[in-house]
């Protein structure tokens, strides 16, 4: 999400994060300059300057922000559910949670993809874009590998075919502008994991 949430006493650096953040998402990273992230901070240039070393460090961490704050949206689901089953199920819910946010300018999918679609193919972004999608293999895996102790060769094609069914839902869902697809995916999500 782009809610990194600012209080009455956030600092010169969480202004700059929460500005680029909403401007990142709303505009492209690429389409956002220094100047307008400055201006909607509220702080001097330099501010930008003496917190982060170049526009892409502020990308490197609003992207790291982004992460943190889909791992909050699941340790809050996760908080919630009982097995392992709903522990795979709080992921299709924290990505509808993050479809479902108060964007500025509405939902348009993905934060973490949108950015990486902007970024060249090595650049570090997309390698922090691609660890955040790595951790929630991760945590599909272990949730599967509970579910199947005795068949850890289905695990990893599981939770693969798991992983496509949520990005592909998150895909769509930033087309139409709200959580509904990943509703829908949700749904087929309790059909598979009933058929285990």
């Amino acid at each position: 999400m782009s809610g990194i949430e600012e209080t009455g006493g956030a600092s010169a650096r969480e202004k700059l994060l929460q500005a680029a953040a909403q401007l990142f998402y709303n505009d492209g990273i690429a389409a956002t300059g220094i100047d307008a992230i400055t201006h909607r901070a509220g702080v001097a240039k330099q501010s930008l300057y003496n917190n982060f070393a170049s526009k892409a460090d502020l990308v490197a961490a609003y992207i790291d922000a982004r992460h943190a704050e889909w791992l909050d949206l699941y340790a809050a689901r996760e908080a919630t559910a009982h097995d392992a089953k709903e522990k795979i199920l709080a992921v299709f819910d924290a990505y509808e949670d993050h479809a479902e946010f108060a964007y500025e300018r509405g939902f348009r999918g993905c934060g973490l993809l949108n950015a990486a679609a902007e970024l060249t193919a090595d650049d570090a972004g997309r390698a922090a874009v691609r660890r955040h999608k790595l951790d929630v293999d991760v945590i599909l895996k272990t949730q599967l590998g509970v579910l199947l102790p005795d068949q850890p060769d289905r695990v990893p094609v599981l939770a693969e075919h798991f992983a496509y069914l949520v990005e592909g839902a998150m895909a769509r869902a930033g087309l139409d502008g709200n959580g509904e697809r990943v509703r829908h995916a949700r749904a087929i999500a309790v059909d598979m994991l009933e058929a285990l």
